[in-house]
């Protein structure tokens, strides 16, 4: 039997297992990046596609199985990226559920999975979720490859680059099974071209919407919304980061300017779109290529709300008229500690005056301000935590996010946790900064229920504060804060809390 599409690919949903309470009205909904870029990939190449947005579509895993059902594709790709690079572990889990549920309906329908954790625990994803085929790269020259071969009575796995998956007719090993590992293709060159991700037409575009903050004064403007990219990947080697696994390499790859804003040129003409999130990990890097983003912004006249990532180190002052001007409204550093030792263990290799400086210079330009906080790097103990939070509380950015230190796969902070044997997260959920199961790691000096249990006194020292949320009233308005104080009532369950483990690191 033919199948009626050659690839689905799936955006896994579960959102309440990841956020809690949070994920009903506080956190974005995003376009599915990865599942944009391969789709188009794989679209140019002839094959038919469809997307399954199930975090938009508030789809169970059984809802997913069923229309796949009703698809019948050569080919299901479920894209675990997440919206951003720490994301994709967390969304194992409903990627997980998913892949169950369609297995327990169609047995035989093939399955791949590919996203940065995945990229960076090939074998063990395969090994462990209920799928055919695994990436151990970015995924789209996989993909392609992959639905060529499934065209073929015989299909030449061992020709498709990138792909991870059991060898037939050998004897298995104790781990279930023998399994091939292929050589990662190289990256793809040709952003514009290549990784375009033009298939907005298959996805739900009223269902998104920006997180909160981004519209703080304005709270109604959190659609319509969408998420672009400028670039993929980082130079930089940050301890706790896990943005290059699916890459292989410290890279820094862009597209051209005139394609980022012919991208914004459609969404804002066809979908309405001005509230916008730039993916990038490290969007204020390259002068040349964001001042050429900016003229272009500012010609066009749109009045965007854009908000960043950006380095306290790559931030030049002179940037921030034309960044303002373009339409950025908000840009996130990752300030990461109060201490300049824990810092500099992390490769955050900048000063408390240095901070200081940034920060208040891009809120002299009228641009809001997200502080990035991380609790429990590895040289933590309690007394740089407070000095974290005070930091914080000094600089009183516009908004603030709080974390608790993971492992994550792929970042060297989780080589070093293997290596050191410290404890790690039991389920895939519990590398969630927001769910009940969250397990930080422990350092030398404090375990990880202190580490969490700061973590989420913090947050609610920050956003109870007087100052930040006078600050709040007379930049956004009484509504906003209003929206700020029954943010601050929702409240975590934590089950490392609940059950007063202390664990220690060794």
């Amino acid at each position: 039997m033919s199948p009626n599409v050659d690839l689905v690919l799936v955006n896994p949903g579960e959102r309440t297992k990841i956020y809690q309470s949070l994920g009903s009205t506080l956190t974005a909904i995003e376009p599915p990046l990865w599942c944009r870029l391969i789709g188009g990939y794989v679209r140019d190449r002839g094959h038919s596609i469809h997307i399954i947005d199930a975090e938009a579509d508030h789809l169970t895993a059984d809802q997913v199985a069923e229309r796949i059902a009703q698809l019948a594709p050569r080919l299901v790709a479920m894209v675990v990226f997440g919206h951003q690079p720490s994301a994709s572990t967390q969304q194992m889990v409903g990627a997980g559920l998913t892949c169950r549920a369609i297995k327990a309906r169609l047995p035989e329908q093939p399955i791949i999975i590919v996203g940065g954790h995945v990229a960076a625990l090939p074998e063990r994803t395969l090994r462990e979720e209920t799928v055919d085929f695994a990436c151990n790269s970015e995924g789209p020259v996989t993909v392609a490859q992959l639905l060529d071969a499934l065209k073929e009575p015989a299909p030449p796995l061992e020709t498709v680059e990138g792909l991870v998956y059991r060898v037939a007719g050998t004897e298995g090993d104790a781990d279930g099974g023998t399994i091939r590992n292929n050589l990662a293709p190289a990256l793809i060159k040709d952003l514009d071209g290549d990784l375009h991700g033009d298939v907005w037409d298959l996805l739900p575009m009223e269902k998104y919407r920006a997180h909160n903050w981004q519209c703080f004064g304005n709270l109604g403007a959190r659609q319509p919304y969408a998420s672009i990219y400028t670039s993929l990947g980082c130079p930089y080697k940050c301890s706790f980061c896990c943005i290059n696994a699916p890459f292989g390499v410290n890279r820094y790859r862009m597209r051209s300017p005139d394609a980022v804003v012919a991208e914004i040129d459609r969404l804002y003409n066809e979908y309405g779109v001005k509230t916008y999130k730039f993916i990038d990990e490290m969007f204020v890097l390259n002068e040349r290529h964001v001042m050429a983003i900016c003229d272009r912004l500012i010609e066009r006249g749109y009045d965007l709300n854009i908000w960043a990532y950006a380095r306290v180190d790559t931030v030049k002052p002179h940037m921030l008229e034309k960044l303002r001007k373009a339409g950025f409204r908000w840009l996130a550093l990752g300030i990461e500690s109060g201490s300049e030792h824990v810092r500099d263990g992390a490769s955050k290799s900048f000063t408390q005056d240095d901070i200081r400086v940034v920060v208040q210079s891009i809120q002299a330009a009228g641009i809001h301000v997200i502080g990035n906080y991380i609790f429990g790097l590895p040289d933590d103990d309690v007394e740089s935590m407070r000095a974290t939070l005070e930091l914080a509380k000094e600089l009183n950015c516009e908004f603030g996010n709080f974390y608790s230190a993971m492992a994550y796969p792929g970042s060297p902070l989780y080589a070093m946790a293997v290596e050191k044997g410290w404890a790690l997260p039991e389920q895939w959920s519990g590398y969630s900064q927001h769910s009940h199961d969250c397990t930080p790691l422990p350092t030398e000096k404090i375990s990880a229920a202190e580490v969490l249990r700061f973590r989420d006194q913090a947050f609610t020292e920050y956003f109870t504060n007087k100052r930040y949320l006078d600050m709040v009233a007379q930049r956004f308005g009484w509504e906003t804060r209003e929206h700020i104080e029954q943010m601050t009532k929702h409240s975590l369950s934590r089950a490392l809390l609940e059950s007063g483990m202390e664990v220690l690191a060794d």
